[in-house]
């Protein structure tokens, strides 16, 4: 019985200590929908009255809001950074093909839109948020690269920092480095979501990252690239960083040993949340 007692105190212990997870509903009524999002809380968030920086990380192409909690080698990857770093991780609902932006023929989705006027308020609603940009920062994966690098770029006002892990910068879907099946299925995706196939239309061209270098200077923002060299996407990343680099943009790029898979993305965001940490500690809204 002693024996019991002890190592049920010692499993309280450990789950007290251990941050949390919230599953909320954030319904869109842009797109009349219903929509979840995954929040993951620090452990320090029940124990005081402060106010915490939000990192928004969105999902990847053909996902939903859970991968990052349920895909990853480890299953508490994202539970283990939000602890470490005192940071609120808010893993919003992106569709299998919503590319976090408005589509211009589909009006089922308008995900620009959701993550920027219906998630954001309903988060800084819920839970004790700074409520600004300085404390605001966004990344994630693949289609969520994208993402995260489109909706910082058009929103300075609402991110304060923003990444990309083997991102989608160029939605020149004729350029990835993938077989003719995928070439298919991603030329009958981008027909539903803007409308045409033909990458030579503006639709691709303004909504690809890689054409968004002057906006990206204009709005000064601290970012970080990383791709792995055999990814299908690393030369639009390549790409990217040299029109930055021509254009004198200040950027964090890397890349490393490996390809379009989880084991990456798992090595790859504690950087991220590292990078994401010294610039709002800079900002001043760093949970101590």
């Amino acid at each position: 019985m002693q024996k019991f007692l002890y190592f049920t105190l010692i499993l309280f212990t450990f789950s007290a200590k251990a941050s949390t997870v919230d599953t909320l509903d954030v319904p869109s009524a842009v797109m009349n929908k219903a929509y979840k999002a995954a929040v993951v809380l620090p452990a320090s968030y029940s124990k005081n009255q402060a106010s915490y920086p939000v990192l928004y990380l969105l999902h990847g192409g053909g996902g939903h809001f859970r991968d990052w909690l349920t895909s990853t080698p480890d299953k508490n990857l994202v539970r283990n950074l939000a602890d470490k770093y005192n940071l609120i991780i808010v893993m919003p609902e992106g569709e299998t093909f919503g590319w976090y932006l408005d589509s211009p023929s589909d009006p089922n989705n308008k995900f620009e839109t959701y993550i920027t006027k219906e998630v954001i308020q309903k988060i800084d609603a819920t839970y004790r948020t700074v409520k600004s940009n300085k404390g605001r920062v966004i990344t994630g994966l693949s289609m969520g690269g994208h993402g995260a690098m489109y909706l910082s770029t058009r929103h300075p006002e609402l991110f304060g920092a923003a990444g990309t892990m083997s991102g989608a910068m160029d939605m020149n879907y004729t350029k990835f480095k993938v077989n003719a099946d995928f070439t298919k299925s991603l030329k009958e995706r981008f027909e539903k979501l803007l409308g045409t196939s033909d990458v030579s239309q503006e639709v691709f061209v303004k909504n690809s990252i890689v054409n968004m270098v002057d906006a990206i200077k204009k709005n000064g923002m601290p970012i970080t690239i990383d791709c792995g060299v055999d990814d299908f996407l690393i030369d639009a990343n390549r790409e990217l960083h040299s029109r930055l680099l021509y254009a004198g943009v200040a950027h964090d790029y890397t890349e490393r040993p490996g390809a379009h898979t989880w084991p990456y993305w798992e090595n790859s965001l504690p950087y991220h949340v590292l990078f994401f940490h010294n610039v709002l500690k800079k900002n001043g809204v760093v949970v101590e």
